[in-house]
């Protein structure tokens, strides 16, 4: 798997792809707006949370969600695995859910996007969405609050079954911009949450395969 992983983001000759703007329809905005409402997201809230600081603590076993780690240079992220037990639409809501949180960060959407890619053997589907800070000042310094800088969600299938999560932050590195938060606060804000109850752990199959 992990071969795999690397292979996706190895160099390769370009493909004819075009991305396009993509958005859901009144039944999907609608069905994503009830499982909010319904607070499904905390069976994976905290769960990747824990995933993640047992990866990055090197204690991540064969059990429970897998996380991996992404480090380059002003840029950091991680991958949040698919596992079947949350079910393609589940996986969906968390994808579209995480993009929601990130507004409550101080954060817009600037785009989503959706790009396939057709190899000899598979097809890879790409939704992206990219976040930027709002234009405020920090109070202290005056220059422009960057927050955590830019920071990209995106949601990668291999013939239409999805593979992961990749949640990135790029720091602006510009004059005039504030020093970028750590990832592991971004993270912090995003999926620290507390466990779900019964009856939330129940609704997981009400949203399991059908966005």
């Amino acid at each position: 798997m992990l071969d795999f992983i690397q292979n996706l983001f190895r160099p390769k000759a370009p493909a004819p792809a075009t991305w396009h703007a993509v958005a859901l329809t009144p039944g999907q905005a609608e069905r994503h707006a009830r499982w909010v409402e319904q607070r499904v997201f905390l069976n994976w809230l905290g769960p990747y949370y824990k995933a993640y600081h047992l990866r990055k603590g090197g204690a991540a076993g064969a059990r429970g969600l897998r996380v991996h780690l992404l480090r380059e240079k002003g840029r950091q992220g991680a991958l949040f695995f698919f596992d079947p037990a949350i079910g393609p639409g589940n996986f969906r809501h968390f994808y579209e859910h995480l993009g929601e949180r990130m507004l409550g960060l101080g954060y817009h959407r600037a785009c989503a996007d959706q790009c396939t890619r057709r190899h000899a053997h598979h097809s890879e589907t790409t939704l992206k969405q990219l976040y930027k800070p709002d234009p405020t000042d920090c109070p202290h310094t005056g220059r422009c609050n960057q927050r955590f800088g830019l920071v990209t969600v995106d949601l990668v299938a291999v013939n239409g079954q999805p593979m992961f999560i990749r949640l990135t932050s790029n720091a602006v590195l510009e004059p005039g911009f504030t020093p970028a938060g750590p990832f592991d606060e971004l993270l912090k804000n995003l999926l620290d949450a507390p466990l779900p109850d019964a009856a939330t752990q129940a609704l997981v199959r009400e949203y399991h395969a059908a966005f």
